[in-house]
């Protein structure tokens, strides 16, 4: 690029000059030469006159003054009379090369004037080697300019070039290199764009497995426990049955889990929202994880409005309870209530227990990625709030000291008459 921005250059360079140095060396050589003429005629014109003015005064022509005033000239002087007076000034140039004037008087005094014409040539020659040497220049400065300009055009490309293969290499830092040339710019704050959008996708792609395998880890483990459960009552029947029976519930779920979380990569989950009957996934939930709370000496109860239906999809409000439940009991204490109300405007899920709650430092950012306050993953609750927030609902703390989580859901059209229940799951 930089040979053809060079050879285009000059070209465009010797064609201004030969349309303009040609035609300007063809005038100065004609005005030199019709200077040298008028000069001639005007030396004429005045020797006429000086000759009159000594025949009048009768006096004679110096030829030698005349010699001196005009330098280099070949002067003829004749005037009328029996026989013509003849003056001649000067040696003769060059028969054939020489460039004449002549002047006449009314009284019949007549005067040639002649010069070398090499003089003249010479003349004209040096300043058509002046207009040659500006053109040399002129095209110095245009090849110098083509560089300059080569340069600013090609090392921005050969940078944006680097760019581009730095991003197809899988580095996705924006540049932020600007040119000057807004042609350029406008390429470099594209690919900045491209490098931001690739960026975030590989970000949104490195949290959604960071997210699938914690989302999966609570499911598996309910799974683990629960065959841990049909091994250890291998010996009784209906033991393992009901075992049995929980671990195809917990493999279920599972898949469920894995639906969810591509769903959800594929920003699906808001248009799958539709209403669900909250009873249900917390019966489901209150039953997986009951044994939980029991093997380590805690209660799990269930309170509130039964009957409840709200705008939700089932495993991403299971997942959500799981969650928090998980949180409880991981970092809280005592007894873990579920309750349920309802509003004119939500449907309220709250998930409380009897713990120490969370500290003051860590509260306003609880649902912050990487967020923990007891050696957890820090993704529990910031997965709970954005699969709530999916479908169309919010995940809040609404109380510190012991901590309580509430869930605010969408109601549904028509929620029936509702009954309260308050008791152990």
């Amino acid at each position: 690029m930089r040979r053809r921005l060079l050879t285009s250059t000059l070209v465009v360079a010797v064609i201004a000059v030969l349309l303009l140095g040609v035609p300007l060396g063809i005038v100065v050589s004609r005005l030199i030469v019709d200077e040298a003429a008028q000069e001639l005629r005007a030396e004429a014109t005045r020797l006429v006159g000086e000759v009159e003015y000594a025949r009048i005064q009768e006096t004679p022509l110096d030829p030698q003054q005349l010699t001196q005033k005009y330098p280099d000239r070949y002067i003829q002087i004749y005037e009328r009379g029996t026989p013509p007076k003849a003056t001649i000034v000067g040696t003769a140039p060059p028969s054939g090369h020489q460039m004449t004037e002549d002047a006449q008087s009314e009284s019949g005094i007549y005067v040639r004037v002649s010069r070398d014409k090499d003089q003249v040539e010479q003349d004209v020659r040096a300043r058509l080697l002046l207009i040659v040497a500006l053109a040399v220049a002129a095209l110095a400065v245009a090849v110098g300019l083509a560089i300059v300009q080569s340069r600013r055009l090609t090392l921005p490309l050969l940078d944006l070039a680097k760019i581009a293969d730095r991003l197809g290499s899988g580095d996705a830092r924006p540049s932020k290199h600007r040119y000057g040339i807004p042609e350029l710019d406008r390429v470099a704050e594209v690919l900045d764009r491209s490098a931001t959008r690739i960026s975030d996708l590989l970000t949104r792609e490195r949290e959604f497995a960071t997210d699938a395998s914690h989302q999966l880890r609570t499911p598996l483990t309910g799974l683990t426990m629960r065959l841990e459960e049909i091994v250890a009552a291998s010996d009784q029947p209906v033991i393992v049955r009901e075992e049995g029976e929980a671990a195809i519930v917990q493999a279920e779920r599972l898949t469920a889990v894995i639906d969810e979380l591509l769903a959800a990569a594929r920003r699906q989950r808001q248009s799958q929202a539709e209403p669900v009957a909250i009873d249900d996934i917390l019966d489901q939930q209150v039953k997986e994880w009951d044994p939980v709370f029991r093997g380590v000496g805690r209660e799990l109860r269930l309170e509130g409005t039964r009957g409840l239906k709200a705008m939700a999809t089932t495993g991403g409000f299971g997942q959500v309870i799981a969650s928090l439940l998980e949180n409880s009991l991981r970092h809280g204490g005592g007894a873990v209530k579920v309750t349920t109300t309802v509003s004119d405007n939500y449907v309220v899920v709250e998930v409380s227990d009897k713990g120490p709650g969370i500290a003051d430092d860590i509260a306003p950012k609880v649902f912050e990625r990487n967020v923990s306050g007891g050696g957890g993953t820090g993704l529990g609750l910031t997965l709970a709030r954005a699969m709530a927030a999916s479908d169309g609902g919010r995940l809040e703390l609404v109380r510190r000291r012991p901590a309580a989580f509430a869930i605010f859901l969408r109601p549904a059209e028509q929620n029936g008459r509702n009954r309260v229940v308050s008791g152990p799951a």
